[in-house]
């Protein structure tokens, strides 16, 4: 049964890490930013969960919600 937490793509020491909450270890670890994107949005949609893309920074560059999006407050 996979994990239903969050998905994140993280910078790793070499390329980038993605990585699902509730998980001890990285899920997947590539070169570059756009293939563990993919594969993040792709366990996402699995688990009906969120893919969340960060920058070097740690910022949040990107978000998809799969499954339940619940409507957030303006402000």
């Amino acid at each position: 049964m996979p994990n239903k937490g969050d998905v994140h793509v993280v910078p790793a020491e070499k390329g980038w890490k993605v990585e699902v909450e509730g998980q001890g270890r990285a899920s997947g670890l590539h070169d570059t930013q756009e293939a563990a994107w993919e594969q993040a949005q792709r366990v996402a949609q699995e688990n009906k969960s969120e893919a969340l893309l960060h920058g070097r920074d740690g910022t949040i560059r990107e978000r998809n919600t799969y499954g339940h999006d619940p409507a957030r407050p303006k402000g």
